[in-house]
């Protein structure tokens, strides 16, 4: 398997661009909590050693990798809210926490590589859009570990107001213990009424 590298940072370099961002999305799978997005510029003098695609990292690898991205590159969290997603649909939800991770930079980048194979609708910069770019640039693997360690967290803290959907554990995703429990103890305010599961709970007359 060949690791994440440089190779889409430096061909932008190339071209002129001087402030590269790579952009990530988390928990489109689950069905309660927000939607995740993460923007990073990594500082070339101070990338970490082993980046990658977060899915493929341990927790402790995951966290300490947090630690420094968060220590050395310019990073915004955003986020789409479970209101938003059940207006919008998923994918559009996405999309609006990306363009906010992307806004909430210290400065506007000058060129952006976009995890998946579509551009966010509204997004007026140079932006490249790279299928499993998590596992194939520097930069959005970096974004992808600081989604998912941000809102894993996240899940974990709303775990604690809504005990018993496992949350800690399974992040909102379906897992077998999450649906017996959406089944068993109702549907919270965190959960995403427009993803069946949670809808047919909501109006199985």
């Amino acid at each position: 398997m060949t690791e994440p590298d440089f190779s889409f940072e430096q061909a932008a370099l190339a071209l002129g661009h001087s402030r590269i961002a790579g952009v990530d999305e988390v928990g489109r799978g689950p069905l309660a909590g927000p939607v995740v997005a993460a923007a990073v510029v990594l500082d070339a003098a101070r990338i970490p050693a082993g980046l990658n695609d977060s899915k493929k990292l341990s927790l402790a690898r995951r966290d300490a990798l947090y630690e420094q991205i968060m220590a050395g590159a310019d990073v915004c969290i955003a986020q789409a809210s479970v209101a938003e997603i059940d207006a919008h649909n998923i994918l559009r939800a996405s999309h609006i926490a990306m363009v906010r991770a992307i806004a909430g930079l210290s400065a506007p980048p000058c060129h952006v590589l976009i995890d998946g194979n579509l551009v966010p609708r509204g997004l007026a910069l140079s932006c490249e859009p790279i299928v499993k770019g998590d596992a194939r640039s520097l930069s959005i693997a970096a974004a992808s570990i600081v989604a998912k360690v941000w809102r894993d967290r996240h899940m974990v803290d709303l775990a604690q107001q809504f005990p018993g959907y496992g949350w800690d554990a399974n992040a909102g995703y379906p897992t077998v213990a999450h649906r017996s429990a959406l089944a068993a103890l109702g549907v919270t305010p965190h959960h995403r009424r427009s993803f069946k599961p949670v809808h047919n709970i909501l109006y199985q007359d």
